[in-house]
């Protein structure tokens, strides 16, 4: 006889269908597994009988061959186990194969027959429903992600033989009630309150939080860079239920997703090591697994001490922070993730740290500093809109100066930017710094004279055409900040103002325009 079990194969941040093909033959009793199983999934068979037979049903001598169809399709991981169980089951006549009929199955087994949790079970549940299927039967942990999938049955199982119990009719079951999704704030211990100064600085969070710009901090130690681009995620809007399930479902791939915390249900903030891979930053390996420019997704993405990362690693980013999206391909498998994030990093002007310091003098040479930033190559900055020099305040300074609004007051300006962007584009993913270019020609547009002088300036600062389109996007954000319906010269001019680290003032004549900080 032989047995066909639905069940789902892991790919990237999705998940294929697969069927557990079971038949059995004369001979003593082994287990076989083809279909490109790996190391984990082959040790499967020695899973197998243990599991059935300590949970009490008998198995007949016989030479039990099980093939994870398509057989060219690369089959990693231990989700497989329950699919190949029941398929056994079914074949030896313990179940009958109308008791599995639009039944879906993932999970790990163990020796005495019980179920352990296993990843990416919301990427199967959403292959279960494109297919047909009813029903997923899940070890007990994964119900709640499971159940994110609407229109599908979800069961937790706690063993085998509860399993054949159900399936028989003999005991009812509980399908998972969906949890609640509303997206949890961040971190209370990231507030913008605790900033006191740098005026300009917040200016330039809320201005990327609005519009989903890229932001680069550079300055001396102790100026605060790091401590305010850990608050940007405090500033950012919600998450919609829809990102909500976009992120679960990376991060569940990925394996990151504790069952007792449920759904992602607050903006991820990746700040990788500067001894962080190329490959772990985009994702890849032998099976492609995510990256951190993936777990960033819908979030911010920062590197601290920017300089000080591989240039590989560094290079590899420029694709992702274009596209928002990536592919990586393999011998084994092509796999596009996601990628739309935040990018925001900080940097030490030098080596040594302190040029521009009132307090130290800088130790550096003219060729050091150079050197130390050309570790950033011009077409990686090119991508970055915002950029801004941070100043070292004194103790005394700070002392003086008031605390600063908190971030829930600036929230509040940041969400109300988003939804002039979402009532203008139609689209609530879609902010001003990935808009199309026929959405910047619509909705940025200019006076011709306001060209005309913009232009004077984009010329002797060298700015390329991606920088002019960025300049026009960040302008656009600042009107939204401030209710209008259009772009002026005072946004524009506040935009080149923060482009400060690729067109230094002192490659022009041209005085540049100051920031206009309240």
């Amino acid at each position: 006889m032989i047995s066909h079990i639905a069940g789902a194969a892991p790919l990237g941040v999705s998940a294929v269908s697969i069927c557990a093909e079971v038949a059995i033959r004369k001979g003593a009793l082994r287990v076989s597994i083809v279909g490109l199983p790996d190391t984990a999934t082959r040790e499967s068979k020695e899973r197998l009988v243990p599991a059935i037979t300590n949970s009490g049903f008998a198995l007949q001598n016989c030479d039990i061959v099980i093939n994870l169809s398509p057989a060219d399709l690369r089959k990693e991981g231990t989700a497989y186990d329950l699919p190949m169980a029941v398929g056994i089951l079914v074949a030896q006549g313990i179940l009958s194969g109308d008791a599995v009929e639009q039944s879906w199955f993932a999970g790990e087994l163990a020796l005495d027959g019980g179920l352990r949790p296993v990843r990416s079970i919301l990427p199967i549940a959403e292959c279960a429903t494109r297919h047909g299927g009813q029903r997923l039967f899940v070890p007990v942990g994964n119900g709640v992600e499971g159940s994110l999938v609407r229109d599908l049955d979800v069961v937790e199982i706690e063993a085998l033989p509860q399993l054949v119990r159900i399936l028989r009719g003999q005991e009812t079951y509980r399908v998972c009630t969906p949890k609640a999704l509303t997206s949890a704030e961040s971190s209370c211990q990231w507030d913008l309150t605790d900033v006191k100064g740098q005026q300009a600085a917040k200016r330039v969070l809320e201005i990327a939080a609005a519009g989903g710009h890229n932001l680069l901090f550079y300055g001396p130690p102790g100026s605060g860079k790091s401590m305010l681009s850990k608050r940007l995620s405090s500033i950012l809007p919600p998450m919609s239920e829809t990102e909500m399930i976009e992120v679960t479902r990376i991060y569940s791939a990925a394996d990151l997703l504790k069952a007792e915390n449920g759904p992602i249900q607050q903006r991820p903030f990746r700040a990788p090591h500067h001894t962080t891979s190329p490959v772990a930053m985009v994702g890849g390996g032998g099976y492609p697994r995510p990256g951190e420019v993936t777990l960033a997704h819908r979030g911010v993405l920062f590197l601290d001490e920017l300089a000080e990362f591989p240039r590989r690693a560094l290079e590899v980013l420029r694709q992702p922070m274009e596209d928002r999206a990536l592919t990586v391909c393999r011998a084994s498998a092509r796999v596009d993730f996601p990628a739309d994030f935040i990018f925001v990093a900080a940097m030490n002007p030098c080596p040594c740290g302190w040029k521009g310091d009132k307090r130290r003098p800088c130790r550096c040479s003219p060729d050091r500093v150079t050197a130390y930033r050309d570790r950033i190559s011009g077409p990686l900055l090119d991508r970055i809109d915002l950029q801004l020099e941070m100043p070292t305040l004194s103790l005394s300074e700070i002392r003086r100066m008031p605390a600063g609004e908190s971030s829930a007051v600036v929230r509040a300006r940041v969400v109300s930017a988003r939804q002039r962007m979402v009532a203008r584009t139609g689209c609530p993913t879609i902010t001003n710094a990935n808009m199309s270019q026929s959405m910047v020609s619509r909705f940025c547009r200019i006076t011709r004279q306001d060209a005309e002088r913009l232009e004077q300036y984009l010329e002797h600062l060298g700015f390329t055409v991606r920088g002019y389109t960025k300049l026009l996007r960040v302008s656009r954000t600042m009107a939204d900040l401030d209710g209008s319906p259009h772009i002026d010269w005072r946004h524009l001019a506040e935009a080149v103002a923060y482009r400060r680290f690729d067109t230094p003032v002192t490659q022009t004549n041209l005085q540049l325009p100051q920031p206009a900080v309240s």
